[in-house]
């Protein structure tokens, strides 16, 4: 049980998904947006379009068909919140 345990908080580093911890949006690309969901996966509706840069407050992780999904609240709205990709998080 402590190895999953110590493997899970290992990808949650990585992954830059430390509860609380301030993130950006990267690489979405200057002609794209990374989708803000309703849900952790490609399959929830679509709340907002987030470009690279804007800053995120995370809240939690979690793992939908082999990817890391983040529930985070936009820094400056905090009452606007969902799901991005872990994949196009920075640390803050």
């Amino acid at each position: 049980m402590r190895t999953h345990l110590a493997a899970l908080l290992a990808l949650m580093v990585l992954t830059g998904c430390a509860v609380g911890s301030g993130a950006v949006v990267k690489g979405a690309g200057p002609d794209d947006l990374l989708k803000l969901r309703e849900g952790p996966g490609l399959n929830h509706k679509i709340i907002v379009g987030l470009p690279d840069g804007t800053p995120l407050t995370r809240q939690n992780c979690v793992t939908n068909e082999g990817k890391v999904w983040c529930k985070v609240a936009l820094t400056d709205r905090p009452g606007v919140s969902g799901y991005v990709s872990a994949d196009y998080l920075a640390p803050r």
